[in-house]
C-alpha cells in the first residue's frame, strides 16, 4: 500500500513538473515571437498573405454559422420575450449576444477547428519534410520567417471574422424576428441603437475577439513546432491543438467576462 501511494505521488510530481516545464517553454516560445515581430513592419506583405489565408479559410464556416446563430437567437429570443410583452426588444437581444459572447466565443472555435489546424498541419508538415532545419541551415530563422507572420495573420483575422458572424447574426435575426414571425422594424432597429454601446459592448467584444486570436494563434503554432517529426505526431499535435484551444477560450472568455462586465 505504502508503494502504490509513493508511486502515484511520484506520478503525480512528474506530470505536475512536465507540464509547468511545457508552459514555461511555451510562455518564452510566445516572448520570442513578440520580440521578433518587427517583420510587421519590414516586411508586411508576409503578414497580408496570411491574414487572407487564415480568413479566407474560415469565411464561409464562419459566415455561415454567424447568419444561423442569428436564426436560433431571434426564434428563441422572441419565444421568450413575448411571454413577458418585450419581443419589441429582440434587436437589442440579438444584438447584445452576439457582439458580448457568442461573436468572439464562436468565432475562436471555429476558427480553431478550421484554420487552427491548418497551421498546426502546415507546420508540423515543415518540420516532418525538415523545411525548418533546411531554413536554419540557410541562415534563415524559421521563427522569424514562418512563425511570426502566420501569428499576426490570425491575431488581425480574428477579430475581422467575430464581425462578420455577429454582423450576419444580427441580420438572421433580423430576417426571423421582423420578415418571418413580424416583429416591428423600427423597434427591432431602435431598441437595438438605444441599448448597445459601443465601448462596454463592442468594444470588449472585440477585445475577447483580439485575446482569443493570440491564444488560438499561439497554440496552433505551438503545436505544430514542438511536434514530432512522424505523420502520427502530427495528427496528435492537430488534435491536441483543437482541445487546448477550445478549452482556453472558454476558460478566457469566463475571466474576460467577469473582469469586462462585473461593474
Amino acid at each position: 500500500m505504502r508503494n502504490f501511494l509513493a508511486d502515484r505521488i511520484t506520478d503525480l510530481g512528474t506530470f505536475v513538473r512536465v507540464n509547468v516545464a511545457s508552459i514555461g517553454h511555451a510562455a518564452k516560445m510566445f516572448v520570442v515571437m513578440l520580440g521578433r515581430s518587427s517583420i510587421l513592419f519590414k516586411r508586411f506583405r508576409l503578414v497580408a498573405d496570411q491574414i487572407f489565408f487564415l480568413g479566407n479559410y474560415s469565411f464561409v464556416i464562419i459566415a455561415v454559422s454567424g447568419l444561423f446563430v442569428g436564426f436560433v437567437l431571434g426564434l428563441q429570443g422572441y419565444y421568450t420575450l413575448n411571454k413577458y410583452g418585450s419581443e419589441q426588444a429582440l434587436g437589442l437581444l440579438v444584438a447584445l449576444s452576439l457582439t458580448r459572447e457568442l461573436g468572439p466565443v464562436v468565432t475562436a472555435l471555429l476558427f480553431a477547428g478550421r484554420a487552427g489546424t491548418s497551421l498546426t498541419a502546415e507546420i508540423g508538415l515543415m518540420k516532418a519534410g525538415e523545411q525548418l532545419s533546411a531554413m536554419e541551415m540557410m541562415a534563415v530563422d524559421p521563427i522569424t520567417r514562418v512563425l511570426v507572420p502566420r501569428l499576426w495573420g490570425g491575431i488581425i483575422a480574428m477579430p475581422l471574422l467575430a464581425a462578420i458572424f455577429s454582423a450576419l447574426g444580427i441580420v438572421g435575426g433580423y430576417l426571423v424576428g421582423v420578415v418571418l414571425i413580424g416583429v416591428d422594424s423600427g423597434a427591432f432597429w431602435s431598441q437595438m441603437q438605444g441599448g448597445v454601446d459601443v465601448i462596454k459592448d463592442i468594444g470588449n467584444g472585440v477585445v475577447k475577439s483580439v485575446v482569443f486570436g493570440i491564444a488560438v494563434t499561439f497554440i496552433a503554432l505551438y503545436q505544430g513546432y514542438e511536434s514530432k517529426a512522424t505523420p502520427e505526431g502530427v495528427s496528435l499535435a492537430t488534435t491536441r491543438t483543437v482541445v487546448i484551444s477550445s478549452l482556453t477560450v472558454l476558460a478566457l472568455d469566463f475571466l474576460l467576462t467577469a473582469v469586462m462586465f462585473s461593474t
